[in-house]
């Protein structure tokens, strides 16, 4: 306990670490305030309780993931969901459609590229889900405006399309100028917001017997819950060492490498059965650039000649 304080007080000791926190922070708390703006034109009283039947079910999750907006049809109700949809439509199309494959391969400039199509598809999805989450979700007495249906729906989808759009901005911010990984950040904040109140419902219904079991099965549940976290901290934060060997060399009258280093690799990052996705195709590069072309540098290394034989004189072996 004395060592994580302690980590805790060092970090805040660095001056840029603690501007991005402060600034993820802040992006963080606008995501959240957000969740609780109404769509324009909606009657705050009907709505004091939520959208019923959002605690449940496939919509329970959704809410979940929107950190409770989806029921509260605020202004980010559809969060960064149509992003990630159109995110693995794209990573598909990548595997089985040539041209997509081909700027998986285009490096840096094809991922921009992808990256704007995934935008593109974002909106086109947006503007399915729109509709269909104002249709199917929102109570018509809800409606407080004297707009016609058609009116409500068209002002309403524009604001979600707007909204998702923000909430993805703010995901980029935070990956640029935060602590990294804004789009799984802010699902993760979705999601611990609504913990506690999950967490207060099912003590209640074990406490109170009026749910399956009692309180042993949710000492059980705890247990396994807590388990689950630290075979997850586990997994991220494991590493596996690939050996690196560097040749002895000997310049002048001084002798450099022959030391054994390792080369981490982050577990859940190695290559294996996906390899064809850029993020591995990267760390590969990486491993190449490191384990060949630091030896092939130098003119004299055995793996030097041994690539470039045809640049040498035949011998009187051959």
């Amino acid at each position: 306990m004395a060592k994580f304080v302690e980590t805790i007080t060092n970090i805040f000791k660095i001056e840029e670490l603690k501007k991005r926190i402060i600034y993820t922070l802040l992006l963080v708390l606008v995501y959240r305030l957000g969740c609780y703006i109404l769509l324009p034109g909606l009657d705050p009283e009907v709505l004091k309780g939520g959208i019923s039947g959002t605690q449940e079910g496939l919509v329970g999750l959704l809410n979940m993931f929107s950190g409770g907006a989806f029921g509260n049809a605020s202004i980010f109700a559809l969060g960064v969901m149509p992003y990630i949809s159109a995110s693995i439509v794209v990573q598909l199309l990548g595997m089985f459609v040539p041209s997509f494959r081909k700027m998986q391969m285009e490096g840096e400039s094809g991922r921009r590229k992808m990256n704007q199509i995934t935008r593109y598809l974002t909106i086109a999805i947006l503007a399915i889900q729109g509709p269909a989450y104002i249709t199917g979700m929102i109570p018509r007495n809800a409606i407080a405006v004297g707009w016609s249906s058609f009116m409500f729906n068209i002002v309403s989808t524009i604001i979600l399309m707007a909204g998702t759009m923000f909430v993805m901005w703010l995901g980029e911010r935070i990956t640029d100028r935060g602590i990294g990984n804004g789009i799984s950040l802010i699902i993760m904040i979705g999601i611990v917001a609504r913990l506690p109140y999950a967490l207060a419902a099912e003590i209640g219904q074990k406490i109170t017997g009026s749910g399956v079991g009692g309180p042993l099965i949710l000492v059980v549940e705890l247990v396994v819950w807590f388990l689950v976290i630290i075979a997850a901290i586990a997994i991220v934060q494991a590493v596996r060492k690939v050996p690196v060997q560097y040749a002895k060399r000997v310049i002048g009258n001084k002798q450099y490498g022959g030391v054994r280093q390792y080369l981490p690799l982050d577990v859940p990052d190695a290559p294996g059965p996906l390899g064809c996705h850029p993020w591995h195709r990267r760390r590969l590069l990486e491993l190449h650039e490191r384990l060949v072309q630091h030896c092939v540098r130098f003119p004299g290394d055995r793996v030097h000649l041994l690539l470039h034989r045809r640049d040498r004189q035949p011998d009187d072996d051959g």
